[in-house]
């Protein structure tokens, strides 16, 4: 008797191993928005030595550089590793900051920042009904951590708000809108950075990589958002690495904008991820 044999065709084939790995790559990413879910947006305060209990089986170099952070920092804030990280960061960073030194300075030299970030979107040609409500509820944020008057909320209300996903959500928005608005605007400046991350143009780097929610940031939009709103950024990296002398020391980036405000938010890298462990004191 004859055997036959019947074969899948090449292109059949290809397009059942794009949907295997695409189906499983849908798989993770829902496993670990899953277990993203379980962490708050932003977390409560945490002694840095809570990092050496986490890590007290891992690298000897990392708990070595954890005991170097607890002698500056006292306390850190976790948060969600959902791709907003910095931008969530950046925005409790900020707020409490303003409602703990009450600096109405800052708040006015802010503002008008915030208004030429408009601008810039407007020259852009974006409309002003894609990105108004953002800016919106950015300045209602600002004036709220004010203290007196019938609006003014607590630290604990800043904390509750900073966990609700309707206005976290509008707030990294803006920041996303403001950083895209800022890179487009010195594209120049940005396009070779841009082209050592990928090969897309500002412009599509931009519609794909700053303002879509869930897309993590680095250097770049690190950069832009400092330089747009004028605050200065210290990113402490967390990491394996050792120094050449052989010693341990922290890696720290300065992110400093030639109109810089007085203040400097400090935020931390863990080691191959987001900016998760983002707010330290």
């Amino acid at each position: 008797m004859e055997s036959t044999t019947t074969s899948v065709p090449k292109s059949d084939a290809d397009n059942w191993e794009n949907f295997r790995d695409e189906d499983t790559m849908q798989q993770q990413s829902a496993i670990l928005a899953e277990e993203a879910e379980k962490i708050p947006f932003i977390g409560d305060k945490e002694p840095i030595s809570a990092l050496a209990v986490e890590y007290q089986s891992g690298s000897p170099i990392l708990m070595q550089k954890i005991k170097v952070l607890d002698e500056q920092y006292s306390s850190i804030r976790r948060t969600r590793g959902d791709g907003n990280c910095f931008f969530r960061s950046f925005m409790f960073s900020y707020l409490e900051h303003i409602l703990e030194t009450q600096d109405k300075v800052e708040v006015d030299r802010i503002t008008v920042n915030v208004e030429e970030c408009k601008k810039t979107l407007q020259n852009l040609g974006y409309a002003d009904f894609i990105f108004e409500d953002f800016f919106a509820l950015f300045l209602e944020q600002l004036e709220s951590v004010i203290q007196g008057k019938d609006t003014s909320i607590s630290h604990n209300e800043l904390v509750t708000r900073s966990r609700d996903q309707s206005i976290s959500d509008y707030v990294v928005m803006f920041f996303r809108f403001v950083t895209s608005g800022e890179i487009q605007k010195r594209s120049e400046f940005f396009e070779p950075f841009i082209l050592g991350l990928t090969n897309s143009t500002v412009d599509q780097f931009c519609k794909s990589s700053v303002e879509p929610m869930g897309e993590e940031s680095d250097h770049v939009h690190i950069t832009a958002l400092s330089d747009a709103l004028g605050v200065p950024i210290r990113v402490v990296y967390l990491d394996r690495s050792s120094c050449d002398t052989g010693g341990i020391s922290v890696t720290m980036i300065f992110y400093t904008p030639s109109n810089a405000c007085r203040l400097a938010l400090t935020l931390a890298r863990e080691d191959g991820s987001d900016l998760t462990r983002p707010y330290m004191d």
